[in-house]
């Protein structure tokens, strides 16, 4: 299947999120301070996923983004951006998957996989490159639980964005993240599940009511195979 396939199912937009609570830190080395990168509708949401979110700035080093697009150009260029993806969840985008790497972007995704999934858990050989235009989005979706499991780790690439969690239960409960350039994020668990994610719009890319500029972005995903219905809900 394509690999935009994972995408299970669009959800209704939701409403622009109000600045009310600024909490997460990102992982620093050292404990070092950093900015803040999680932007959420109450203080209970998040603790509740404090465990389920993990935001890396500076994954990747200039250097290190520029070998990742020189191997992923060449394929990249040779397709049309699309803008009527299958079950509309993404618009404006083209995308690929890959499994041979150059010794040094696998060197690069192999730390990725290394801070995403424990030791011993079945991967996705497959990696997903996914290219969105400067006003290419991605609606409200959750990742088919048929073709992936309870981890999404990604690499972003070329331009910073915001990514918004809305919840499948209460639609009051939502989370914007803000992902800079060269940065990893993780979703796991309850944000995997519960949560639809989204990349917003050029126009409404704004984070704590600061303008987040959007270009061109790439991100570079990792997954783990399907987990159990147990193992998804225990």
């Amino acid at each position: 299947m394509s690999p935009s396939g994972l995408c299970v199912r669009a959800l209704g937009r939701g409403r622009a999120l109000r600045p009310r609570v600024l909490l997460l830190q990102p992982h620093r080395p050292h404990g070092a301070p950093g900015p803040q990168l999680m932007l959420a509708s109450s203080p209970a949401l998040v603790q509740r996923l404090s465990r389920d979110v993990e935001l890396r700035p500076g994954f990747v080093s200039p250097a290190e983004e520029a070998a990742l697009l020189q191997e992923l150009e060449p394929r990249l260029k040779r397709q049309r951006y699309q803008h009527d993806h299958w079950d509309q969840a993404i618009h404006g985008y083209r995308e690929i998957e890959k499994l041979q790497w150059s010794e040094q972007n696998a060197a690069i995704l192999q730390r990725l996989r290394d801070i995403a999934f424990p030791p011993g858990v079945p991967q996705l050989s497959m990696v997903h490159v996914l290219d969105l235009e400067k006003t290419g989005f991605i609606n409200p979706h959750v990742d088919s639980v048929k073709f992936c499991g309870d981890t999404i780790a990604g690499l972003c690439l070329l331009s910073g964005s915001v990514m918004r969690l809305l919840s499948e239960d209460n639609s009051g409960d939502r989370v914007d993240l803000l992902l800079q350039r060269r940065c990893a994020y993780i979703l796991r668990g309850a944000a995997r599940y519960q949560f639809s994610h989204q990349i917003l719009k050029e126009e409404e890319s704004f984070f704590g009511g600061q303008k987040v500029l959007r270009n061109r972005r790439i991100s570079v995903i990792c997954r783990n195979l399907p987990v159990s219905p147990v193992a998804a809900t225990g």
